[in-house]
């Protein structure tokens, strides 16, 4: 087993003065920070409210399952020999709020991969699967993560 350690900085910037003396009293922006990588601003959802032109978390967590598939498809397809010329995707996240709390039910991936080998479309649909066997993300989350993959020849 090897474990790996992911560290970063984080600094809330939403002090307008009096801190945290009243819930619409400040900011939820903020900024996340590491090494060697450009600054990632943040905040918190609009309905929260949040600064909608900032990341927020809900779609941090549903950008990092989707590009976890990314590397794990395209890790899959050098492995099997499908040659990917192109990759995108138009991932959907639900959320539930019940009250002040809540909780994702489900992440959608949809990934449009293009293909050099028209005899492998079969095949480049199949490892989706064992791309989301393989994230590390997705092996992490309580809820399911599926797929509505289309393959394209080009």
């Amino acid at each position: 087993m090897t474990d790996h350690h992911y560290a970063l900085g984080l600094t809330w910037l939403g002090n307008r003065g009096s801190g945290t003396s009243g819930y619409r009293d400040y900011d939820r922006d903020c900024v996340l920070t590491a090494d060697g990588k450009p600054d990632l601003l943040g905040s918190a959802d609009v309905p929260f409210r949040g600064d909608g032109s900032r990341w927020n978390p809900e779609e941090l967590l549903v950008a990092a399952l989707a590009q976890c598939h990314l590397l794990s498809y395209l890790h899959s397809a050098v492995t099997r020999g499908i040659v990917v010329t192109a990759y995108a995707d138009a991932p959907v996240g639900t959320m539930s709020q019940i009250g002040h709390g809540g909780h994702f039910t489900s992440v959608v991936l949809r990934p449009r991969v293009t293909i050099a080998d028209p005899a492998q479309v079969e095949l480049a649909q199949a490892i989706h699967r064992e791309a989301s066997d393989n994230c590390f993300i997705a092996a992490s989350v309580n809820f399911p993560v599926t797929h509505e993959p289309e393959t394209l020849v080009g």
